[in-house]
């Protein structure tokens, strides 16, 4: 990580967010002493779960073994194949065999959207999830994640944008929590203009979050670059202003 950004960033989150939770980053490493490896449970564990401890500052790592979800395991690159009948799980169901999310109208529908959508193959064996104030200099974050009520989301949505000519530089493709930011953001980062993410609209997560909370992902890349702006952009204006001051009046 470059010298002097996470201080940088956390000087100007204060100034611009006041009061606003840091974000979070991942990146995956072959070994990883600083933050601890979460321990196989029995039964199923939601990552997004799991994450409440990243978000009040306890660094953690997950490998495949981590991970007690068939979905998570998939979405973090840890399996290349999706569960058996997924594509009934995630509509329809079958009677008296397995219950249906009923988040797609037909099986149809989930196969033509997984059709030209290459599952992520993790580049390591593990991933590492840290706040941002609990980074190293030696670590190299792939992604940061905010998790945020609507005021920072339109804060950070109108930054992603600012140097933007494209008026979907920031997306919000249908998916899991834990795809929403992982999966997707980091097929992002591996493009030559990565486009920010927005998410967390997953129903089967959203108990996991706090009730008005979304989540903005940033591609490492575009993330310096929003860094760098923000002395130039809108958030020096009255406008942001009048926003800003009902951070200072709700923490």
């Amino acid at each position: 990580m470059q010298t002097g950004l996470k201080e940088q960033f956390i000087q100007q989150w204060e100034k611009y967010f006041p009061g606003a939770a840091l974000p979070i980053a991942f990146y995956y490493a072959d070994q990883e002493p600083q933050a601890e490896l979460v321990k196989p449970t029995p039964g199923y564990s939601c990552l997004i779960r799991q994450l409440e401890k990243v978000r009040v500052g306890e660094s953690l790592s997950f490998d495949a073994n981590s991970v007690g979800c068939f979905g998570g395991k998939y979405y973090l690159g840890f399996r290349q194949s999706l569960r058996k009948n997924f594509n009934y799980f995630l509509s329809c169901g079958i009677p008296g065999e397995l219950e249906g999310e009923r988040y797609k109208a037909s099986p149809e529908l989930v196969d033509r959207q997984y059709k030209n959508n290459p599952p992520l193959v993790a580049p390591k064996p593990l991933i590492v999830f840290k706040r941002w104030d609990k980074l190293a200099e030696s670590d190299e974050p792939a992604v940061v994640i905010f998790f945020a009520p609507a005021d920072v989301i339109s804060g950070l949505f109108t930054l992603a944008n600012y140097d933007e000519s494209d008026p979907e530089a920031v997306i919000a493709p249908m998916g899991s929590g834990c795809s929403s930011i992982v999966q997707n953001p980091l097929k992002e980062a591996q493009s030559s203009h990565p486009k920010v993410v927005l998410g967390m609209f997953d129903v089967s997560a959203r108990p996991w979050v706090q009730p008005g909370d979304l989540t903005l992902s940033v591609p490492w890349q575009k993330f310096t670059r929003m860094v760098d702006e923000m002395d130039e952009s809108f958030l020096i204006t009255p406008s942001w202003e009048k926003v800003r001051s009902r951070f200072v009046r709700n923490s």
